[in-house]
């Protein structure tokens, strides 16, 4: 998944940043501004994570389900083939 917004290697505010701004109400308002566009990004970042997180969760059910059918006709086919080397030992046996 690629993300746009954030990179995990990256502070999202430096900590210098904020010392070199004036504190006005303009920049405190801006601030503002751009914590709020922050938050609602990560809010949406989350959102997105627990949909992907729900569908991974699904595709995991159905491939567990096609696993566990594909065991039960791999076991079905031994049995058969199994039971088709007797018969063939047999006929074996008899000539």
């Amino acid at each position: 998944m690629e993300n746009e917004h954030f990179d995990e290697c990256e502070p999202l505010v430096e900590m210098d940043d904020f010392d070199a701004i004036p504190e006005t109400d303009e920049t405190v308002e801006t601030n503002l501004v751009i914590l709020t566009e922050r938050v609602d990004q990560l809010a949406q970042w989350c959102e997105r994570l627990a949909r992907d997180n729900h569908s991974l969760g699904e595709q995991i059910s159905a491939l567990q389900a096609e696993r566990d059918s594909l065991r039960e006709k791999n076991e079905q086919l031994r049995g058969r083939i199994d039971a088709m080397i007797v018969r063939l030992k047999g006929l074996g046996q008899n000539s």
